[in-house]
């Protein structure tokens, strides 16, 4: 997502280990995976954790004096906050969304935002998969009778998945990849999707939200968090699925109509449902939830546990965590949400200087016009742009004092300047 409008803010402490005893520190929230903190950790940042998610005047009081931040999905970094995080040079989200984050101003603040778009795609389609054959198969009323002491030896509304029609809405990483494990399980693929996207085997692809609806025995949702899809799915798409469909929703809490999923239930409408994702959500571990669809019968509710496997957690807090280090030590933006997208590798023996600045004619010009001034020679100079910000990554060398860094903040176009050692 393009940064767009980008406003001018106080110039940000250059070197954040200046103001903080030398010491480099990283705050890990949401229980993310040990490696992570081990990977920051073995990199040189004091690393503190925690395993819930913080309110936003709490993360205010958290912040001063921390560099990384990491979170997961319930915790918010809004614009008040990041006015608080002086210090804060990068966010990652330790998942695959970042609407909990306010990128702009992130970006801003010259703060770099990183995220796990990959990581646990395999996950969440798993998890997918396994709640269609559960509901289809109505193993969720077969359970709940057996426990209650029931024998209930019925085939009366239990189906095959093979040769039932599949209809995803989003066909991103988690749509395409269930698409094709679908397919090989015998499933007939229809896919929305508002952006063109390739299908993959032999899925089909609709026109609009309402023909998938039309032709699907199993709806589910794989749509990202943009604004756009708060309120996708309610009344009037519940009411156009098939009767006896079932319906899944993996992805954002924000996109669909309980109260009317709840009616659809409750009047056989739906054969069943399941949801791993809310509205409103705990913030930790433990604590009550409260929802309309507790109780009722073939739905499954899961505490937004999608890409919660041990082997996507591991994969997560190691490649986000890299990240981070990566920006920090080296400049690097490959892969940032709001950053222009900048490969910097390791250099010895020289200075580098990162300058985020407003995307306009002549920067370059003018951050090589004060390091020629200084009499400071250019080792090596990289340049990326993305919509409103431009990103130059330069390598100097010999010494470079306060004053350099001061002279180039001076500039009018500069958002922000990091001095990495």
């Amino acid at each position: 997502m393009p940064p767009h409008a980008v406003e001018t803010v106080a110039p940000l402490p250059q070197d954040a280990a200046a103001v903080t005893g030398g010491r480099r520190r990283a705050l890990l929230l949401e229980n993310i995976h040990p490696d992570a903190r081990t990977l920051l950790s073995e990199a040189g940042w004091e690393v503190e954790t925690a395993t819930g998610a913080l309110g936003e005047a709490e993360l205010a009081q958290r912040l001063p004096g921390v560099q990384l931040l990491g979170i997961r999905s319930t915790t918010h970094v809004s614009e008040s906050v990041l006015e608080t995080a002086r210090d804060l040079e990068a966010i990652g989200a330790f998942c695959i969304g970042t609407n909990q984050i306010d990128l702009f101003a992130a970006a801003a603040r010259g703060v770099a935002v990183f995220n796990a778009p990959y990581s646990n795609t395999r996950s969440v389609v798993e998890l997918a998969l396994a709640e269609i054959i559960a509901l289809t198969r109505r193993l969720t009323v077969k359970d709940r009778l057996m426990h209650d002491g029931v024998w209930d030896k019925s085939a009366v509304g239990a189906h095959e998945v093979r040769g039932r029609r599949l209809g995803i809405v989003g066909y991103g990483n988690i749509g395409s990849q269930l698409s094709v494990v679908a397919e090989a399980l015998g499933m007939s693929v229809f896919f929305y999707d508002s952006a063109d996207k390739l299908a993959m085997g032999n899925a089909r692809r609709c026109g609009s939200l309402g023909e998938v609806l039309d032709v699907a025995d199993v709806v589910t949702l794989h749509v990202d968090g943009r604004a756009g899809n708060s309120g996708l799915f309610g009344e009037e798409e519940f009411a156009r699925m098939r009767p006896g469909s079932i319906f899944l929703n993996l992805s954002r809490g924000f996109v669909v109509d309980h109260d009317a999923l709840r009616r659809h239930i409750v009047s056989g409408h739906l054969a069943g449902a399941a949801v791993d994702v809310f509205p409103t959500e705990p913030k930790g571990r433990g604590e009550a939830f409260e929802s309309q669809l507790r109780g009722l019968p073939n739905v499954i509710l899961t505490p937004h546990v999608g890409g919660s496997t041990e082997e996507a957690q591991e994969d997560i807090g190691r490649f986000v965590a890299a990240k981070l280090r990566d920006y920090a030590l080296h400049g690097s933006t490959t892969l940032s949400v709001n950053m222009p997208s900048l490969a910097s590798e390791e250099r010895t023996g020289t200075v580098r200087l990162a300058h985020l600045h407003h995307n306009v004619p002549g920067v370059l010009a003018g951050i090589n016009r004060v390091l020629a001034d200084a009499a400071v020679n250019i080792e090596g100079q990289q340049l990326s742009t993305r919509g409103d910000l431009g990103y130059v990554v330069t390598d100097i060398a010999g010494h470079c004092d306060g004053e350099l860094v001061r002279r180039l903040e001076a500039l009018p176009e500069t958002v922000r300047v990091r001095r990495i050692s």
